[in-house]
């Protein structure tokens, strides 16, 4: 069972904020750090100040600044990258961090922040994401010395070396979404977790089971997907801490405490949690939006995690 924290540093964190965040990560005992890919700020509550930071060169850099941390992508848009280079970036990353990089990739919706940067957004993207799992995986999957050729309806390698080389084989890829088919068959095909975010438990567990169901459609084990969920959580010792912690980030507490999230005490999230364990999370993030309250991080890993392990 793993634990990790998963942030939104659009909303304004420079990098050295996301670096004071992750370090406190890892003191706390979380197993990761899992930011947004995004350019532009969502909502009118927060500046967007300094303005965003490419999420691959952070990771690069706390690559460098953490050791145990596992570090990742919720998700990377196949509208940003062209697929080639997103495979070298992360191969990279997993290089300089000793084999800590994952890659959650997704089909992108912001369409906003596409027009501010002058990113295309094409209207059907799945089908992009499809093809850039198969040469990401395939590219990593080349043997040393042989090349990789790819001909899809988006996209065209010829004879690529596929390096540089991973250091782990391969790095695990994320894929996620509430699709009941299409998605979870994809994500059956390509990778090595499944993710369910912000979402009601049984929709969440109808879609693990439809992930497992579409392993067993390819003669995969199911077992060999990881299912894992992610909640935007408040926690805190009191209740006015909880409170202090909504206002901070525009939050009306009682509606946010009626949702799909962790919110309340520490044993009212360890709750909540060992629930979703129970129904078959094998990995959770906890997202927090307040990247400056270092002492929420510090809460949920001291207070929160030793009930889990």
């Amino acid at each position: 069972m793993e634990f990790c924290v998963f942030t939104e540093p659009q909303q304004g964190a420079s990098y050295d904020t996301q670096l004071a965040f992750a370090r406190q990560a890892e003191e706390s005992g979380f197993d990761g750090f899992f930011r947004s890919d995004h350019f532009l700020r969502m909502g009118e509550f927060f500046s967007g100040e300094p303005g965003p930071t490419d999420a691959w060169t952070t990771l690069a850099g706390l690559a460098r600044e953490t050791t145990r941390l596992r570090l990742g992508t919720l998700v990377s848009s196949v509208t940003y990258r062209w697929p080639g280079l997103l495979a070298i970036q992360v191969a990279q990353v997993d290089e300089m961090s000793g084999g800590r990089a994952e890659l959650g990739l997704g089909t992108g919706w912001y369409e906003a922040e596409h027009a501010a940067y002058g990113i295309p957004f094409p209207a059907k993207r799945f089908d992009l994401l499809e093809e850039q799992l198969e040469i990401v995986n395939g590219l990593w999957a080349t043997p040393a010395g042989e090349s990789f050729s790819f001909d899809g309806d988006h996209y065209r390698l010829t004879d690529s070396p596929a390096l540089p080389k991973p250091r782990q084989s391969p790095p695990p890829v994320i894929v996620g979404g509430t699709g009941p088919s299409r998605t979870p068959a994809l994500a059956a095909r390509h990778a090595a977790e499944f993710n369910v975010a912000f979402q009601e438990e049984d929709l969440v567990v109808d879609r693990w089971r439809r992930a497992r169901a579409a392993c067993e459609a390819i003669e995969r084990d199911p077992a060999t997907l990881r299912t894992s969920v992610a909640l935007t959580t408040l926690g805190g010792q009191t209740e006015q801490d909880v409170a202090r912690r909504a206002a901070a980030t525009g939050v009306h507490l009682a509606a946010f405490r009626d949702d799909h999230t962790f919110c309340g005490s520490a044993a009212r999230i360890a709750d909540r949690a060992g629930r979703l364990i129970e129904l078959g999370a094998q990995r959770l993030y906890f997202q927090m939006i307040d990247m400056t309250d270092l002492d929420h991080v510090a809460f949920l890993g001291e207070e929160v995690l030793p009930q889990l392990r």
